[in-house]
């Protein structure tokens, strides 16, 4: 028995007088009920929702009695909700449980009594003689962590520096920090919280082993403990699975956005507040020389905001011409961030330009957000 429903401001259950949901089977046993439904993505009825690329936040309540003559029994505490996308096509998982890896995770850092900390530390990948291609990046977070470990970036530093700087971490942007830090500048990888593994797709890895590749490496992890919890200490990282089998194509992050700096702050009270960061031309022209004439193909985004945020669009632009969204997440949800893995992959050449617009909302916030 299943029916459409929609709720008021006020939480009522009302039937929606346009049926839009198909049940297609159900089952149930001891222990489980399943319903598997199906509806139309945009049903033209002002009582749903509309299902897009962004993230939908279903929520879900059950009774342990079935609905009696009189409505719904009320659920009490058996509710939940969850943060999904959708519309996020299936990877393919190559199942590689014979494959090599290696592990870049922190040994027991103190996390400070604050809000924010960056944490960084110096890896160097494993001695590879030969060419090799990362195919699978997976978080390692220290169970009972999962809420402090924000996200944790991957930078290439320069090779010509010696094992000295691997003997300990230092809290980023620092002005104590190692100078060997200020060597990593190019991102290899990005993870953030909620996010699983990454797989790379069939026909592209993440090189290593050659001169040309990362040879030091700087993690950066971003804890976040706003209850100021005293006498934390973490052991968390990425594992990064590799193959002696090489692929077509070398994989590369290319980071757009709004650089994290004093000159980027939002009004408090705005219900909505735009912020732009503009990957010009120019700077695409320069960045992209050495990928001339193909370009780079764009397979996977990885929308990234902090709480402030509600809704991030990446915009690009082909001589002049806007062309359909890159990716998009109109319901932004901080504590879900993973990547987007595109439909079909995205060429951007030199001369294009990406705009990434971050829209924010501070109602509930007195003061300036910097």
């Amino acid at each position: 028995f299943q029916q459409d429903y929609f709720t008021d401001e006020n939480r009522v259950l009302k039937k929606d007088p346009q049926q839009d949901y198909h049940l297609e089977y159900a089952m149930e046993n001891s222990t489980h009920t399943i319903l598997a439904f199906s509806r139309e993505l945009h049903t033209c009825d002002t009582n749903d929702k509309s299902i897009t690329e962004s993230t939908v936040r279903v929520i879900w309540a059950y009774h342990h009695k079935d609905m009696g003559e009189a409505g719904q029994n009320y659920h009490g505490s058996n509710r939940g909700t969850k943060s999904l996308r959708l519309l996020n096509p299936e990877k393919e998982e190559v199942l590689s449980a014979s494959l090599p890896y290696f592990d870049l995770t922190n040994k027991d850092v103190p996390v400070p009594d604050k809000d924010t900390t960056y944490w960084c530390q110096m890896f160097k990948i494993p001695v590879q003689h030969e060419k090799h291609h990362v195919t699978k990046v997976e978080p390692l977070i220290q169970k009972g962590h999962e809420n402090l470990v924000h996200h944790i970036l991957l930078y290439q530093c320069s090779s010509n520096l010696n094992d000295s700087v691997l003997d300990y971490g230092h809290e980023c942007y620092h002005p104590n920090m190692p100078d060997s830090f200020l060597t990593c500048e190019t991102v290899i990888f990005a993870w953030a919280i909620g996010g699983e593994g990454f797989t790379y797709p069939p026909h592209v890895g993440l090189s290593i082993g050659t001169a040309a590749d990362p040879q030091f490496v700087l993690m950066e992890v971003h804890y976040d403990n706003p209850s100021y919890t005293e006498g934390l200490i973490d052991n968390s990282g990425l594992r990064l699975i590799y193959t002696p089998v090489i692929r077509k194509y070398d994989a590369g992050v290319i980071e757009a956005g709004l650089w994290v700096s004093l000159f980027h702050n939002i009004p408090p009270g705005m219900p909505e507040f735009v912020s732009e960061g503009h990957c010009t031309l120019e700077c695409l022209e320069e960045a992209l020389g050495a990928e001339r004439p193909a370009g780079i193909h764009v397979f996977a985004v990885l929308l990234h905001a902090h709480l402030a945020g509600r809704a991030i669009r990446m915009r690009h632009f082909h001589n002049g011409e806007e062309q359909e969204l890159l990716a998009y997440d109109d319901e932004f949800d901080f504590n879900f961030q993973e990547f987007q893995y595109l439909k079909e992959e995205r060429t951007i050449l030199p001369g294009d330009n990406l705009i990434t617009e971050c829209h924010y909302s501070t109602v509930d916030r007195i003061r300036m957000t910097w």
